[in-house]
């Protein structure tokens, strides 16, 4: 194997990065051809499918003409912007996705700036140019504004262009000319991205994944930096409370999509290691004799939290089988080791607690998540984290864009204005209207439903966290009462239908 290349995938959500990455492996026969894998093979997680979205990051490796190709696969939303630092921290070059039609979006500037900050090679892949009306060209020209006024270098603004849908599994360097594969992009890849360099001395690795194995316990994912390790030898684990001895029992890298056991790695590659205990995220596996630790990952701070309690309603124990205070607890410590974002207080209650999290998607992920599992519990009304500058309360703040059909883009502009958005940018995109709003982090709370049922479904809403400005006053308060029912019992598909013109309903007919 001559050479190892370590590459990223960035995109906004929803632009075909796990699509293509699917092609990729298919590509390199990473999977086992007589197997059916079905689409979207890295996002495996329930809640991953039916979201759209790629939640954890994930490894898989491919190998091409002899050089193996390390693939890390990053969510697009910035709500998960503390598993993209992690993973670009690994990689030597990003590969960013961007569609043809829609260019270069919110989400893509908050991963694409990360990137660039930490000085990484970009490759850029216009994708779905087989849709509608599509203009590849600009999405090319737009891209390289953004890295412009993203204070790009030089090297990295000479970056090579791969234009092709990852749906119809070609990728080439002429949109107009669909090719028959994705071999022109591994081309590409091999040619541009810079070697894993190797680098000899004393081990260092920087711990920036974590897995989970009922049999093995946790498992330490990271790339090694410097140096080789060996399994079965004494390691120093370099942690934010001082050094410790640990022993590195297994080592795995990456390969198709499974581990392979190996019995040493070496410099510029990527690992699992089982058999270490007490890790967190960002610490460093150092030489037993000369530890060296590696520069902390930092994360953005959490803008919003939501009360956690458990169920004290007359529906307990009706959908769950976890429903004690000591299983919740259990359950958000053990989130805390794998959520580098994610912050937990406790309260002056003991099943009460304060969870804090970069967006209303992150916390409602983990929500649904621990309901899946089984676990019941009550959360409160979201709130956004003020803070106190000079003396003045500030508030989180975020940049959002909608696109929207012309003639219900005023519908759309309106209930953003009610919750203190200003408008910045108003521009006719085809037949749609493409809105950018700065809007209070608090103002989003709700929005998109009542966008969404405002333009029969058609808009759609993207946003980024934009920075903390002075507070934008309070926001009006629902206009509408409640309708609460006088008796429990079943809910009636007839009744329902009546009484739908008075409110919003949050229940389903036949519900207790």
């Amino acid at each position: 194997m001559n050479g190892i290349r370590n590459i990223a995938i960035i995109a906004h959500v929803d632009h075909g990065k796990t699509t293509l990455v699917d092609n990729i492996i298919h590509q390199c026969q990473a999977v086992d051809s007589r197997k059916e894998t079905g689409e979207l093979i890295l996002d495996n997680n329930d809640l991953e499918r039916e979201r759209g979205i790629t939640i954890l990051s994930k490894n898989v490796s491919a190998n091409w003409k002899g050089v193996k190709i390390n693939i890390l696969d990053t969510p697009g939303h910035a709500d998960f912007g503390g598993e993209v630092e992690r993973v670009l921290k690994m990689a030597d070059a990003v590969l960013l996705v961007v569609d043809a039609f829609e260019g270069p979006m919110p989400q893509t500037r908050f991963v694409l700036g990360k990137a660039i900050e930490l000085g990484l090679k970009p490759l850029v892949v216009v994708n779905k140019v087989d849709k509608e009306n599509c203009t590849p060209e600009i999405a090319q020209e737009k891209v390289f504004d953004l890295m412009f006024t993203l204070d790009a270098t030089e090297e990295q603004l000479d970056f090579p262009t791969v234009y092709g849908s990852a749906k119809m599994g070609w990728m080439g360097p002429d949109w107009e000319n669909p090719t028959s594969d994705v071999s022109y992009l591994m081309d590409v890849i091999l040619e541009h991205v810079p070697e894993a360099p190797y680098r000899e001395g004393t081990p260092q690795l920087q711990i920036t994944s974590l897995d989970y194995s009922k049999y093995t316990g946790r498992i330490a994912i990271g790339r090694l930096f410097r140096g080789d390790l060996h399994a079965n030898q004494d390691y120093a684990l370099c942690t934010a409370d001082g050094v410790r001895k640990v022993r590195a029992k297994e080592l795995f890298v990456f390969e198709g999509l499974g581990r392979t056991k190996v019995d040493h790695v070496r410099s510029g590659d990527l690992c699992a290691i089982t058999g270490m205990d007490g890790f967190e995220i960002g610490d460093t596996v150092s030489d037993l004799e000369t530890p060296e630790p590696m520069e902390r990952i930092a994360v953005d701070e959490p803008t919003m939290s939501l009360l956690f309690t458990i169920n004290t309603s007359p529906f307990l124990g009706k959908d769950g089988e976890f429903l004690t205070s000591r299983h919740i607890r259990e359950r958000l410590d053990a989130e805390l080791q794998r959520n580098l974002a994610l912050r937990v207080e406790p309260t002056d209650s003991e099943d009460k607690w304060n969870v804090y999290g970069r967006g209303i998607l992150h916390l409602s992920v983990l929500i649904e998540t621990m309901r899946r599992e089984g676990y019941e519990l009550q959360i409160g009304k979201p709130q956004v984290l003020m803070r106190e500058v000079d003396d003045e309360t500030h508030e989180p703040f975020e940049h959002l864009v909608i696109d929207v059909p012309s003639e219900v883009a005023s519908k759309a502009t309106e209930l953003v204005m009610k919750r203190k958005g200003m408008l910045q940018v108003m521009e006719a995109k085809g037949d749609l209207q493409h809105l950018e709003f700065r809007i209070p982090s608090r103002g989003l709370i709700g929005l998109r439903n009542q966008v969404l049922t405002a333009t029969a479904g058609e808009a759609v809403m993207t946003h980024r966290f934009d920075g903390y400005e002075p507070y934008a006053g309070d926001l009006a308060t629902r206009s509408l009462g409640s309708l609460v029912c006088m008796e429990a019992g079943q809910a009636r598909a007839y009744e329902i239908d009546r009484l739908q013109d008075r409110g919003t309903f949050f229940i389903d007919p036949g519900q207790d």
